[in-house]
């Protein structure tokens, strides 16, 4: 199918919501496209992209029109300049540093710039984010951050596990995005689920997703 057809098709699923019949944001995961791609996919319904690096992010800025840009990827403390006030979410507050960059480049800026605090849920050695039993903490300390605004959370499901294992995970999650968002009212995205594990999410709680070869196919790596 094409990219068009790919995205009409998960638009039309995701408008059924997630467990909880909550809208769900469908953010299309844009590594290695080109903006030909991206933008195939903005005419037919996307309106969040995310950029999982700040050289793409940069390339393909002025060549895509008509959609919120998220960053999602790890992000070095050296390259948020490139990133501050273009960036209508990031994704993955990874770090306490990175929170702390984030808040003074932004205060510099004159900006208040929305983040996402990245949790490692599946305790992965290869993969960056904090701790579940630390998350609502640095969630408390970066929200009285001045730059910066917390949305929620973001995290990764690993590749492997049995379903119920994987399912408890976002489940965790689901239950620490209820507990800021409960005194918080700027909390409002739990973003889960990537092209093979997204329905799971949605089952689990999560109300953004990030998808990528659901809506373009086999990523082109030799870009």
């Amino acid at each position: 199918m094409s990219i068009t057809e790919n995205v009409q098709q998960i638009l039309k699923e995701l408008a059924e919501g997630n467990c909880f019949h909550e809208p769900v944001t469908l953010v299309a995961a844009t590594k290695t496209r080109t903006p030909e791609e991206i933008n195939e996919a903005i005419r037919a319904g996307i309106t969040d992209i995310g950029e999982n690096r700040v050289q793409e992010f940069r390339d393909k800025y002025d060549a895509v029109q008509g959609a919120n840009r998220h960053f999602i990827g790890h992000l070095q403390l050296n390259k948020i300049k490139y990133l501050i006030g273009k960036t209508w979410l990031y994704q993955s507050c990874d770090r306490m540093e990175l929170a702390e960059a984030l808040a003074k480049r932004s205060q510099r800026a004159n900006l208040v710039s929305d983040v996402l605090i990245e949790v490692n849920i599946g305790c992965e050695e290869s993969k960056s984010g904090f701790d579940y039993d630390t998350a609502f903490a640095a969630y408390e300390t970066i929200r009285g951050m001045q730059g910066l605004r917390v949305r929620g959370f973001m995290a990764m499901l690993p590749l492997a596990g049995e379903r119920e294992y994987l399912l408890s995970l976002v489940r965790k999650m689901r239950t620490l995005y209820e507990k800021a968002k409960e005194n918080d009212e700027n909390i409002a995205f739990l973003s889960m689920g990537m092209s093979g594990d997204y329905r799971l999410c949605l089952e689990g709680g999560s109300n953004m997703v990030r998808l990528g070869t659901s809506l373009f196919g086999a990523r082109n790596y030799n870009i």
